[in-house]
């Protein structure tokens, strides 16, 4: 029996998803025959890279820096949500309710958060978005990195920053559960669309081996049809790199337009 990484850490609230998550892996790890390690003291970046990883799921930007030609692609969710279908998602940019300005130009010169610096929906889309906005390279006054799509959301609720870009699918799934981690919050405005979340394997896969896994995701999901639900996923759909190019170009037009960087 084969043996290795496989975890699925990226959307992880609220705990359901966690459980459907959980459950999902059980299931793909029984249709590939394989056992999964233990991943408590594996930081992300390090999980990614490992030769022994057989899935995960990674941010879109990082793909195609960090990771490029460092990983094996596997496939992208197609998620049946409210900004999500067809394998995109989008970015939501959020302020607080009782904020009175109602147009992102408003915001110029405000405070904003960002979840991490290689986040495709929190800083290069957020970038790309604000670009048009800037005045003399800038568009914010301060920006701060909060380290999560969560807590740029639970600051935002304190009045710690001004404006974040959410990932949509997170928003949505906050929404679905009516959790009050989107209480007291409204949107402003959305990004571009983008290419969902990848599934990666370790660089040594081969296209054989992707396709196979890809396929064990799609059946598991057949197998499991409130497992399926929970996560909003209506099927893995083929990815490739190509795909994620345009995380590139919305990089490359927020620069031409005089905002290289937010932070």
């Amino acid at each position: 029996m084969t043996h290795g990484f496989a975890e699925l850490l990226m959307y992880t609230a609220p705990d359901r998803l966690r459980a459907a998550n959980e459950a999902w892996l059980t299931r793909i790890a029984q249709r590939l025959d394989i056992a999964r390690d233990p991943t408590d003291h594996v930081d992300l970046m390090p999980l990614w890279l490992s030769p022994n990883l057989l899935l995960s799921q990674t941010c879109g930007y990082p793909l195609m820096t960090a990771l490029r030609g460092k990983v094996r692609l596997i496939g992208r969710p197609d998620y049946r949500l409210a900004h999500s279908a067809d394998g995109t998602h989008c970015s939501l940019l959020l302020a607080r309710e009782g904020d009175p300005r109602s147009e992102l130009e408003q915001f110029h010169g405000s405070h904003g958060l960002v979840n991490n610096e290689d986040s495709n929906s929190g800083m290069n889309l957020l970038r790309h978005r604000l670009a048009p906005l800037q005045r003399d390279g800038r568009f914010f006054g301060a920006v701060s990195l909060t380290g999560g799509h969560r807590e740029s959301m639970r600051w935002l609720r304190e009045g710690r920053g001004d404006l974040a870009a959410i990932d949509s699918v997170t928003y949505d799934y906050l929404v679905q559960a009516a959790s009050t981690e989107v209480d007291g919050l409204r949107v402003i405005g959305r990004s571009a669309i983008s290419p969902t979340l990848p599934y990666i394997g370790a660089v040594s896969l081969d296209a054989t081996d992707a396709e196979r896994i890809r396929h064990a995701m799609n059946q598991a999901l057949e197998d499991l049809p409130e497992v399926a639900g929970t996560l909003a996923i209506h099927s893995v759909l083929p990815a490739r790199e190509a795909d994620y190019q345009v995380l590139l170009d919305y990089q490359r037009e927020a620069e031409e337009l005089g905002l290289p960087r937010l932070i």
